[in-house]
């Protein structure tokens, strides 16, 4: 099972990729503002995803970004993305559930604290 800190980081990676994919010439400071990290904590991470060989840095003229780079996801990079995306969406699904039934266990006390005072 992996930690907080792992998860954390893994779902960092996913929201890099999925952001990416549809906005490969995004600038590292508008991808951080996107994800609400700092520019420094955003290019830790595509290093990393750059030395994993799941995106690359390509020189691209037409980029709106001034130095002209595009971060593509290759295809190792598409299918990691595949196979974060089932676990993050496993992990919502786990938290989802939990939360549901405490939100239930909640109400239920609330109800049952609502009809002790009327009595």
């Amino acid at each position: 099972m992996p930690n907080r800190q792992s998860q954390a980081q893994e779902d960092t990676y996913f929201r890099v990729m999925r952001i990416l994919k549809d906005n490969p010439d995004l600038t590292q400071r508008e991808l951080a503002e996107q994800l609400g990290v700092s520019v420094g904590s955003l290019n830790y991470c595509l290093k990393a995803l750059i030395e994993k060989g799941w995106i690359k840095m390509q020189n691209f003229s037409q980029s709106k970004n001034k130095f002209g780079y595009v971060y593509i996801l290759t295809r190792k990079g598409i299918s990691e993305k595949a196979a974060l995306t089932s676990n993050f969406l496993k992990r919502k699904r786990t938290e989802y559930e939990a939360l549901k039934a405490e939100i239930e266990s909640l109400s239920s006390e609330l109800q049952s604290s609502s009809e002790d005072a009327k009595a």
